[in-house]
């Protein structure tokens, strides 16, 4: 039996146009450091939730997504950045769902 297909995500994540930002810590080359990829729809449901204030209700509607899938996204996308600053790692924004799922 094969999956459901993936509904598309409305997504206004800046970092998508220009091809994506790394933030990582000084002092320590890139290749050095473990790159945790951060996908553009958990950055835009975490902006459109905890910038903008919009409750996970108003968030889905404006992603074209059910308010379980902006939980899931908001509550991943929280824990990934967490682990990824602590650790020290680099975060990579607005990377794409393909590379996403190789990951």
């Amino acid at each position: 039996m094969n999956p459901r297909p993936r509904k598309h995500r409305h997504c206004e994540c800046p970092f998508r146009q220009r091809g994506g930002v790394t933030y990582k810590p000084i002092s320590i080359p890139l290749s050095q450091l473990r790159q945790v990829r951060f996908p553009a729809d958990e950055l835009e449901a975490l902006r459109l939730c905890d910038v903008e204030g919009l409750t996970q209700e108003e968030a889905g509607e404006r992603m074209g997504v059910s308010r379980g899938t902006v939980q899931r996204l908001v509550t991943g996308g929280r824990k990934r950045l967490l682990e990824a600053l602590l650790a020290g790692d680099a975060l990579v924004f607005g990377v794409d769902e393909a590379s996403q799922d190789a990951q």
